[in-house]
């Protein structure tokens, strides 16, 4: 099985809601798919979510990279020589994870469907039956969330995601009202996305909300300053989990050794894909460091590699890649309950592309042909 062709679509994902983290608001999430033909007539699916933030890649810069650089350079591989694609990848363009992680996934995809397993099977077989679901929510005021979050709990979600890091003292109020509305034992995560910057704002952000019994603290801090990481994980009790910090194999290494964090957020856009991911999870799972498996809210195509990986990763003890449950309009369709997903059978990423829904979302769409 070689790689004949491939097909670029940059769409626009339209959210139910405009979701506000620390550094944007979006009403819509700008997403990559890619579609990979092969000469015995299989079709594998990848997503690249950029996010100038976080991985330094734009919409625009993301379908350059793919269409000029990247794909030129996959005709007449074979999907199953994943090792040797990255390489090439490597060799090819430094950096632009996400855009490489599209490439990874499809090639998943198309593994999984050339095998006829699911791809969880390729990753080491079905561990967790079902993932719980979590409830994200965006910043607003304390009032506001405490509502959603009460509302969420009696839907039937078992935790809640705060999207916190504007102000760090509404940032206390927030977590104040959410767990007085959701009672003492419901969980909570508290996701600062950089917001507080410094350790010594985090420190004291994360003193005052002790009480309040979070699972745990993301990225409390500036991603690049690993030291204040450490600094906010030895003077205070909660958890505390790396997420913008932490990329790839460099960060993990500096993260054990320097002790700076109980849990990583390891999101295939950042790493490069489900091959990247899963070496980071074998590392962690040796250093005893828990891991979850984040997302950019992408749409049910990178969504559904997250959660194989997640399915087949006994590591792997949380998920947010909800994307699905937040847009308005998808690609494809995922078997979310308001409480769990449990992944099917079925081979590849086990999802149906909706095209009449992808042409509609598209705005670019280009063809690399060998």
């Amino acid at each position: 099985m070689k790689i004949i062709s491939a097909t670029v679509y940059g769409i626009h994902l339209p959210f139910i809601e405009p979701f506000i983290i620390s550094y944007h608001t979006y009403e819509n999430m700008p997403s990559v798919i890619l579609e990979l033909r092969t000469d015995d007539g299989l079709v594998g699916y990848g997503e690249a979510t950029p996010d100038e933030h976080v991985t330094g890649e734009t919409f625009d810069g993301v379908i350059s990279a793919l269409t000029k650089f990247l794909l030129p350079g996959m005709i007449g591989e074979s999907p199953f020589q994943i090792e040797a694609i990255h390489e090439k990848m490597a060799q090819l363009l430094y950096g632009n994870t996400s855009a490489k992680a599209a490439i990874d996934i499809a090639c998943y995809d198309l593994m999984g469907k050339k095998a006829g397993v699911p791809v969880y099977d390729l990753l080491g077989g079905r561990y967790h039956n079902q993932l719980e679901v979590p409830k994200v929510l965006s910043i607003l005021e304390p009032e506001v969330m405490a509502k959603q979050a009460k509302a969420a709990k009696e839907e039937g979600y078992a935790s809640i995601k705060l999207k916190v890091g504007t102000d760090a003292k509404k940032d206390v109020e927030r977590i104040r009202a959410v767990r007085a509305a959701v009672g003492p034992h419901f969980s909570i995560r508290v996701d600062a996305n950089q917001g507080w910057v410094t350790s010594a704002q985090a420190i004291s952000v994360i003193r005052q909300t002790e009480e309040y019994d979070m699972d745990w603290i993301e990225q409390p801090v500036v991603a690049h300053d690993i030291d204040a990481l450490v600094e906010v994980r030895a003077k205070t009790t909660i958890p505390v989990m790396i997420d913008e910090g932490l990329h790839s194999l460099k960060e993990m290494r500096e993260v054990i050794s320097k002790k700076a964090a109980d849990k990583i957020n390891i999101k295939l856009m950042k790493c490069g894909g489900l091959y990247r991911g899963s070496q980071l999870v074998h590392i962690a799972e040796m250093a005893g460091i828990t891991c979850q498996v984040g997302s950019m809210v992408e749409s049910s195509v990178a969504s559904a590699a997250g959660l194989h990986l997640a399915t087949a990763k006994k590591a792997i003890q949380s998920h947010e890649l909800v994307g699905p449950l937040m847009f308005s309009k998808d690609v494809a369709q995922l078997p979310f309950t308001k409480k769990f997903i449990s992944l099917s059978d079925k081979p590849g990423l086990g999802i149906e592309m909706d095209i009449k829904k992808l042409e509609e979302l598209t705005s670019r769409k280009i063809e690399v042909n060998g």
